[in-house]
């Protein structure tokens, strides 16, 4: 059994792939992408990699509201499946937002660099400050 952690990479690595396809107009299967990844079937990670394709727009435009020096589709397709994850579980799911925060900043640790990591963090603090008025 694995750790959310350890879901939360796999999502991201899924997601990464599908903003890596659609960009190269390539048709693909979303959840043969998900088998790829996880052995079993797990809902966590169906509902949330799911969720993100389904409110990418309202997602980026959620996020382009904290970003100060370019828009989200200008990020790296790691750092947006990153922001994506973070801001659907804000946002969508009842995944507390400490932990939602938390579980964005050490991904972001692990895939990106300094910068970007303290990007992350205040682009989901806002939203989560926002949220809370």
């Amino acid at each position: 059994m694995k750790s959310r952690s350890e879901l939360r990479e796999i999502m991201m690595k899924v997601l990464y792939q599908v903003f890596l396809l659609e960009e190269s107009s390539i048709e693909y299967d979303l959840n043969a992408l998900i088998k790829e990844q996880l052995e079993i079937e797990n809902e966590f990670v169906d509902t949330v990699v799911h969720g993100v394709l389904e409110k990418k727009k309202e997602i980026y435009e959620k996020a382009n509201k904290y970003l100060s020096s370019w828009p989200m589709n200008r990020l790296n397709k790691v750092d947006q499946a990153i922001i994506c994850i973070g801001v659907y579980e804000l946002e969508y799911t009842e995944t507390p937002s400490a932990v939602a925060i938390n579980e964005a900043i050490e991904l972001s640790k692990k895939y990106s660099d300094e910068k970007v990591t303290k990007m992350i963090n205040a682009i989901l603090d806002e939203l989560y400050h926002a949220q809370e008025k």
